[in-house]
């Protein structure tokens, strides 16, 4: 029994040495400049914060000690490579990488979240080590026949398109097997609201007592609130916005009427290639109850004036002039576009994002 005592004495003396009031990390980064800057930031809503620098030893190492409120997330910056990194007080977490690894892949251990992450990383590199094959053989192939490069890309989507679709479900799934963990909640983050946008609202509603000091978290669960009111089945908000000539335009405007509102901006391209399906569903269905509704996220009015007359788009137009920071862009939670949402005559939103042949067959199946 003294033995067992002793034993237990010598397990409590060397946890009550532990400090902890901070975390450490330690880290090797294989292929470093020796002497080059590490730095250590924290991350804040959508800032980053920086927390902490130092010098690569001759063998690549570094570490940093610091303290934090609660489990947060940290951002370990080398040369133009980034490491994301959560911690809590008391973790003593181990990070190696190589800085010429293109695909940023990196091990992590030393504390629960920090397991679970590299858990997430070991999915990612799965299907980052599988795109960056197809990469290599489309760029092989292409520097063979650099005149069919736009033949090559078409041959090589499909198989692209699918390890991306892999990609997305392996991550999709982590976060939803690992709700309790920070880990789950960056891989959430991971995904396209514009794609997940269902999935990552009822993330939201999962974890909403969950994390309550964590920053990041009550602002994704307020930007997840907003989109749950954008949601197919929700009223769209109402705004008024000034026309292209400056005039107020309504949403309440178009009360009694399918309206497609199209967020875009000359400088897009994706946006540009879209408009002549747009221009083909109009033409259609404008004498069926239909119209379009075009928010343009341009800065220029000229150019925005120009690709409006260039693209032939005989609609409705609208505009703040600034970017992605316009109030009625934020009120719709515009991230990318193009964006777009349907609405029914009430106003109801029926559909989101619909793209060429969808558009068209939503539309005929709507307004037949």
């Amino acid at each position: 029994m003294k033995k067992l005592g002793y034993l237990l004495l010598i397990c409590f003396a060397f946890t009550a040495c532990k400090d902890t009031s901070k975390f450490t990390i330690s880290g090797e980064f294989k292929n470093a400049t020796p002497q080059s800057k590490v730095y250590l930031f924290g991350l804040q809503k959508e800032n980053v914060l920086p927390l902490d620098s130092t010098v690569l030893s001759e063998k690549g190492e570094f570490k940093f000690s610091h303290s934090t409120p609660g489990v947060d997330f940290f951002r370990i910056s080398a040369g133009h490579n980034e490491y994301m990194i959560i911690a809590k007080n008391g973790d003593d977490i181990k990070i190696a990488a190589d800085l010429t690894d293109k695909n940023l892949g990196y091990t992590v251990s030393g504390a629960m979240e920090a397991d679970k992450l590299q858990e997430l990383n070991t999915v990612k590199n799965q299907y980052m080590a599988k795109l960056g094959a197809i990469q290599a053989k489309f760029e092989e192939a292409v520097a063979a026949q650099p005149d069919k490069r736009e033949a090559i890309m078409e041959q090589f989507r499909p198989e692209y398109t699918k390890e991306i679709d892999g990609l997305n479900k392996a991550v999709l799934k982590f976060a939803q097997d690992n709700s309790s963990s920070l880990a789950g909640f960056y891989a959430i983050n991971l995904l396209n609201p514009a794609e997940y946008e269902k999935e990552m609202v009822e993330y939201s509603d999962k974890i909403k007592s969950s994390f309550n000091d964590n920053p990041s978290v009550t602002e994704f669960l307020t930007k997840m609130s907003k989109l749950k009111s954008l949601s197919v089945g929700s009223q769209a908000p109402e705004f008024t916005i000034a026309g292209l000539d400056g005039k107020p335009v309504k949403l309440s405007d178009f009360k009694g009427k399918y309206v497609l509102i199209d967020f875009w901006a000359s400088w897009c391209m994706p946006c540009r290639q879209e408009n002549p399906n747009l221009v083909k569903a109009y033409n259609t269905f404008k004498d069926k109850n239909f119209t379009i509704l075009g928010i343009s996220l341009d800065k220029d009015a000229s150019a925005w004036k120009n690709a409006i007359a260039a693209d032939h788009l005989t609609w409705t137009h609208a505009g703040e002039l600034k970017d992605f920071d316009g109030p009625v862009v934020r009120q719709y939670e515009i991230e990318a576009i193009p964006s777009s949402f349907l609405l029914d005559p009430n106003g109801k939103i029926i559909a989101k994002n619909l793209r060429g042949e969808e558009l068209d067959t939503f539309l005929n199946k709507t307004l037949k």
